[in-house]
């Protein structure tokens, strides 16, 4: 079983090196894991130090933001017949020791797309964000579950494995406003299954987030729009059909 790990990067020159090397030096048991770092047009040093160090990237002529530098991923794993393609985060977020819980799913196929979750099982370590950015999580939450019909407690987790059937939907078409959640709502609405999973992650370390407290109110106002009108387009039902290449 061959797994990618997908992990966007734009100015994350402060920990794009500790994060790859926490992803080669994780002792992977029953799968083999290789990672591609998709560098979105960073105007700091992180392309040069991905180079200087001979680490794998693929890089980006302007910035896409993050659902165009997760889609280059995803075209990279479709073309290259990876079973798993996991996204995960350059800066440092994510704990690469959970990478086994997010991809059982998968693996048993319990599921074709998986979750990992930072509000499924609670601990003391485990970042949970700001109050204010948990408030609109469930806001978002709960409007996924009335137009999707699927409950996912974190919505905006960026800790996600797709299997083959579902690498091929996201490398044909990824969401680019607000792709973690609207990219839940097209998998569920082409009918396959999605399985939220426990997930360890830190609180980011250098940089800041896209999103603040002060704007929260107004992502997630957003975010619901853009999952009402998604819900509105017709789409068609999953399509197992063979592979075709995609430009």
């Amino acid at each position: 079983m061959n797994v990618l790990l997908i992990i966007p990067a734009y100015n994350e020159e402060k920990s794009i090196l500790t994060t790859i090397e926490n992803v080669e030096t994780f002792q992977a048991k029953g799968f083999e894991l290789d990672y591609l770092v998709v560098n979105d047009g960073s105007s700091d040093q992180t392309l040069q130090l991905l180079k200087e160090n001979n680490k794998n990237v693929l890089s980006l002529v302007h910035n896409l933001g993050i659902g165009g530098s997760v889609q280059s991923g995803y075209k990279y794993a479709f073309e290259n017949d990876y079973d798993i393609a996991v996204q995960f985060d350059g800066d440092g977020q994510h704990d690469i020791n959970s990478l086994p819980d997010v991809i059982e799913p998968l693996l048993k196929e319990e599921a074709d797309f998986s979750i990992g979750s930072r509000f499924v099982k609670k601990s003391d370590d485990n970042f949970q964000s700001s109050l204010m950015r948990q408030f609109g999580i469930k806001v978002i939450s709960q409007f996924i579950k009335l137009t999707a019909g699927i409950k996912i407690y974190d919505v905006t987790s960026g800790y996600r494995a797709a299997n083959k059937k579902i690498i091929k939907l996201l490398a044909e078409n990824y969401p680019v406003r607000y792709p973690e959640p609207e990219s839940t709502v097209y998998i569920s609405k082409h009918g396959y299954s999605i399985k939220e999973v426990p997930a360890n992650m830190f609180e980011r370390k250098d940089g800041k987030s896209s999103i603040s407290p002060i704007n929260s109110i107004a992502y997630m106002i957003d975010v619901c729009l853009s999952i009402l009108l998604l819900s509105f387009k017709k789409t068609n039902k999953k399509d197992d059909s063979s592979q075709t290449k995609i430009d």
